[in-house]
């Protein structure tokens, strides 16, 4: 029998192909709603059943825990389990964790360490900068992102710097990264990052892992940055058994360090390369796919791909103009309420898409006016709320007490007795002695200008956290080491101790002090459910957290709601009717700041990749559309208390949907302010 034969039925020839090529580094290059998913899947069932691949030595890497958690459970239904055993599918951040746990002596890290989220990270350059501007906080700490993922070091970013805002970043990388170091912490971008380095000079090392990764396969390749190829290199070594799966049209997160020219790179570095194109699209109406052919057309292609699909023409494409954001607003309410019960659809089945977060305000009024249910992507996570930072901040340094912003967050909330002199006079002690906040506790005396009302508190949260840390699971000294109690017990008694929900309620008004509180035991019960679903104690569970609280932004199931989401936010995702709001010049394309470009050369090149950075995400908005297409743009929009004349954007043309294809609404737009709100009441009344 040969071995194809137990494919799943279905496959189309080219999906196909891609699942059985074995032969040498491959590249899918699988266009939007083509069935990428379903080809790694089966490819992986594919290596373990007919390849005589064991479990472990197979690895899939993804960008999302939503993602991973998909792909992992279409391969429980499609393999044994015990055929499983071991197999990796995570995302890139999860495997750099387990690498660099499994290597913490050869990277200089105690295993132990500390992952700071971006707002820690924020914390740490703020104090350096001393400063409360946001706005030059946020673009010195994307700038290090930046470096970190183009491999840059300290010395490389100091070369590099052109500018007078890099010129800054540059200074800072260095006392950033050492202050990192000393907390015994890594950021997010230093989980791919220090494993590619590690990978990169450690023979010993990257003979193990290449050992060990015998098979990889890469979802949404072209979102990798120039780190996480140098990883896919580094751990698939000369063999290079790896299968690629990506979308130069789809990448659209250059601002991130993405870069989509990864995919051209393979051609050049891998000569043998398969490159083979998924272009039958199951998602979409023929019209839809022929309108986001010809924006994407306006782009360099490296590869050329034509989607196409047998799922009819489907109804044309609809452009509207409107006089204002309000009417552009109040328009797709209406039209959204009628369709539903038109088609007899569920709110679920539609999405209003924007470029910009602003945008988001004035579309939600609009669905509060008529009631319509909306879930909202890109709001505030869960995990950022105040109250969840704190109850996390006593977490993390029970598991690391090296985690500095972790000791600052849990020894003033609630506020114990210790002020910001006495911390200061810590912290001032802890940099003389080269050790955390926490180790210089005990060490600390009254010689260093510190009353004993001062000193008490300190030493009493230091006991507090040291007597959690034992029951954790931590010894104190080799050959101290305990069995850990369960994290419940643990997480229980930590609540009592701190007094939080007193805390809570005597800093507070009753209602927010409820909704905080609510907030709290909510978070204390997923943890709990975790560690016992997962057999986690709790150290395992404060990285598992740190994990979470970066990737997976709130990713559960969805309910019956209208999804209103930036374009950014709707990449793999999709919808049977999709409106795309404020379609027009300036705003989508947006043109962003100018940069610090004396060149004018440089500035008009730059310009010209943003314009086809934005076409892309035009492309990613087309294509999350499954029956119906709704774009409207505003003839005057409000910028700064006065109305500015709009031009549509130049997308609208480059579809293919010419003048003659311009509706005005007929729902909304002659009407008057009254005719209008009789109109909505209207609707309102009609069996939804």
């Amino acid at each position: 029998m040969s071995p194809g034969h137990t494919l799943a039925p279905g496959l189309n020839p080219t999906q196909r192909e891609a699942v059985l090529y074995l032969d040498g580094p491959c590249l899918v290059l699988a266009g939007a709603g083509s069935g990428k998913t379903r080809v790694i899947t089966q490819k992986i069932a594919y290596l373990l059943r007919e390849c005589g691949y064991m479990g472990r030595h197979v690895v899939a890497l993804t960008f999302t825990n939503k993602a991973a958690r998909e792909m992992s459970e279409r391969v429980k239904t499609l393999v044994d389990s015990s055929l499983a055993k071991g197999l990796t599918v995570s995302t890139f951040h999860s495997l750099g964790v387990r690498f660099l746990r499994e290597e913490a002596r050869h990277a200089g890290l105690k295993s132990g360490f500390s992952i700071l989220d971006a707002n820690d990270a924020l914390g740490i350059i703020q104090e350096m900068l001393a400063t409360t501007d946001k706005g030059r906080l946020r673009t010195v700490q994307q700038t290090i992102s930046l470096w970190k993922n183009a491999l840059m070091d300290p010395d490389a970013a100091e070369r590099a710097a052109a500018t007078p805002g890099e010129v800054e970043a540059a200074r800072l990388y260095r006392s950033y990264d050492a202050t990192l170091a000393a907390y015994q912490s890594v950021d997010f971008d230093d989980l791919i990052r220090l494993p590619a380095r590690l990978l990169e000079q450690n023979p010993e090392v990257r003979e193990r892992w290449q050992a060990r990764v015998q098979y990889l396969l890469v979802d949404e390749y072209q979102d990798t940055n120039l780190c996480q190829y140098r990883l896919v290199q580094l751990l698939t070594g000369r063999r290079a058994m790896f299968t690629a799966v990506g979308d130069d049209d789809q990448a659209i997160y250059a601002w991130r360090g993405a870069t989509v020219e990864n995919l051209a790179k393979l051609t050049e570095d891998y000569p043998g390369l398969r490159i083979i194109k998924l272009e039958q699209n199951y998602r979409s109406v023929q019209r839809i796919l022929a309108a986001a052919n010809q924006v994407i057309g306006h782009n360099p292609n490296i590869f050329g791909k034509k989607l196409w699909s047998d799922l009819g023409a489907g109804e044309p494409i609809q452009v509207t103009p409107m006089d204002s954001e309000e009417a552009e607003a109040e328009s797709i309410a209406v039209r959204l309420s009628a369709a539903r019960f038109e088609r007899r659809a569920e709110w679920r089945d539609f999405a209003v898409l924007y470029r910009s977060n602003h945008q988001a305000r004035i579309l939600e009024q609009a669905l509060r006016n008529l009631r319509i249910p909306y879930t909202i992507s890109g709001g505030q996570s869960f995990f950022d709320k105040a109250e969840v930072r704190d109850i996390l901040a006593y977490l993390r340094l029970i598991a690391n007490d090296d985690d500095d912003p972790a000791f600052i967050r849990a020894v003033t909330t609630p506020r114990r007795g210790i002020g910001q002199t006495t911390l200061q006079v810590l912290g001032e002690f802890a940099a003389v002695r080269q050790v955390s906040l926490f180790a210089a506790i005990p060490e600390i005396g009254l010689a260093q200008g510190l009353a004993p009302r001062q000193l008490e508190p300190l030493q009493v949260f230091g006991e507090f956290i040291r007597r959690m840390q034992w029951r954790a699971g931590r010894g104190r000294a080799a050959g101290e080491a305990k069995s850990s109690e369960p994290a419940g017990a643990i997480l229980d008694d930590l609540l009592g101790a701190i007094q939080y929900e007193r805390y809570l309620y005597d800093t507070l008004e009753e209602r927010p002090a409820q909704t905080r509180w609510q907030n709290v035991l909510e978070l204390v019960g997923w943890l709990k459910r975790k560690a016992e679903e997962d057999g986690l104690n709790l150290l395992d569970l404060v990285q598992h957290v740190a994990l979470v609280t970066m990737l997976e932004r709130g990713e559960d199931e969805e309910p019956d709601a209208v999804k209103l989401s930036t374009l950014h936010a709707s990449k793999g995702l999709e919808f049977p009717h999709v409106y795309l709001a404020g379609v027009e010049e300036g705003l989508l394309p947006h043109m962003g700041r100018d940069e610090e470009y004396g060149d004018p050369a440089k500035a008009a090149e730059s310009l010209e990749q943003r314009i086809q950075e934005e076409r892309r995400l035009m492309y990613v908005g087309i294509t999350r559309a499954q029956r119906s297409l709704h774009l409207s743009w505003c003839r005057k929009r409000r910028r700064a208390r006065e109305d500015v004349v709009r031009e549509p954007s130049r997308f609208i043309e480059e579809m293919g949907l010419g003048e003659a294809k311009i509706e005005e609404d007929p729902a909304t737009q002659a009407l008057s302010p009254k005719q209008r709100l009789s109109m909505l009441k209207a609707l309102l009344k009609r069996p939804g």
